[in-house]
């Protein structure tokens, strides 16, 4: 077999003050174990030290409130309950010297009724998103959500807030925010879903007024050296979200304004996940990098060659890796071997219980 241990990918790196093993990060995902009330299970502690390995984990995106949840099962971080729950993770992660950070998550419009009691959805504007979305019952239609009211936008703030303050007495090792796929925070971003005439839309300005109150917030609580945030310029799913009139200048601009924040990385998706590296509508993931002073973590269908030639290049400092994760809690091991990647079937990916999720066999 190969001995690719030498990778300058597979080398340890500092990211701020943070000594990581490796340049690889497990991507966030989606894996739908928590229980009704968004608690982590007992073998979650499991499934995140197994691949310690990497060099930073990023946890599957996690509500920040009630009001926040789009999906079943999904794990919070608003309640005594979850923080315990998200500590027994950390706590493993950090046996195994690894190192990882919580992403904080509200849904927007990809939500239901059925998740909030009846009440409806909460968004920028009251735009519906096409599609169906997975509830307790099945897949259900998505449903016209309710624009917010302006005066409604700082609770989320703070929301925001006690997130990333529960996220620091769990134990973790910093926050990314999440400003991709479609949620609340790049609903606001984009013209194709925001077309509100008060300070938070109509002008690019007004439109990242929010995700950026909202950055601001988080760092207030962890330090900008301790906060991530991740973006999907040309993601057009779920809910097949039509992309900005002017995406180059839209995130452009937005990359600007989380440079100036001092930022710890930016992870970008680039292309659209499961899918393609397609740049699109003018979009240059080259020259956002370029415009961001921290760190930047690449996204989507990396392999390890991939991953060596866009570091030679200067377009990326760490490399993140999601669905290979799941049935390779070793991957790291595997990708400097050369070793075969186990497949995990679809069935596995969501739901469930420790089954495909943290009873994966290592190479040994």
């Amino acid at each position: 077999m190969n001995d690719r241990f030498a990778s300058p990918v597979l080398q340890p790196v500092t990211l701020g003050g943070l000594l990581l093993k490796n340049r690889i990060v497990m991507a966030p995902m989606t894996r739908s174990r928590a229980d009704d009330a968004g608690v982590q299970p007992d073998y979650a502690a499991a499934y995140y030290a197994q691949r310690a390995s990497a060099g930073l984990i990023v946890t599957e995106a996690t509500n920040i409130s009630a009001q926040a949840r789009g999906y079943t099962r999904t794990p919070g971080i608003w309640t005594e309950a979850q923080i315990i729950a998200w500590k027994r993770v950390t706590d493993a992660v950090h046996r195994e010297d690894g190192k990882i950070f919580l992403q904080l998550w509200h849904t927007g419009r990809m939500s239901h009724p059925d998740m909030h009691n009846g009440a409806l959805p909460v968004a920028p504007s009251a735009i519906k998103p096409a599609g169906q979305i997975r509830v307790h019952e099945g897949m259900k239609d998505f449903v016209t959500p309710r624009a917010l009211d302006t005066g409604e936008i700082a609770a989320i703030i703070e929301d925001y807030r006690r997130a990333a303050e529960n996220a620091k007495i769990a134990g973790f090792d910093g926050v990314e925010v999440h400003s991709a796929n479609n949620y609340l925070l790049e609903q606001f971003v984009r013209d194709s879903t925001n077309i509100r005439t008060d300070q938070y839309g109509g002008t690019l300005e007004n439109r990242l007024r929010f995700p950026l109150e909202v950055v601001r917030t988080v760092v207030d609580v962890w330090g900008a050296e301790r906060v991530g945030i991740r973006i999907s310029p040309v993601t057009t799913t779920p809910g097949e979200t039509p992309l900005d009139s002017n995406t180059m200048q839209t995130f452009g601009a937005y990359v600007d304004a989380l440079s100036q924040l001092g930022l710890l990385y930016i992870h970008e998706i680039q292309g659209v996940t499961q899918q393609n590296r397609d740049e699109v509508d003018g979009i240059s993931f080259a020259a956002l990098r370029q415009r961001f002073s921290g760190a930047y973590i690449a996204n989507n269908q990396l392999t390890l060659d991939l991953a060596e030639q866009t570091l030679a290049a200067g377009d990326a400092d760490l490399f993140s890796i999601g669905r290979p994760f799941i049935a390779n809690p070793d991957l790291i091991y595997r990708m400097a071997s050369g070793a075969p990647l186990a497949e995990a079937p679809k069935a596995y990916w969501y739901g469930g219980d420790g089954t495909g999720y943290s009873d994966w066999p290592t190479m040994d």
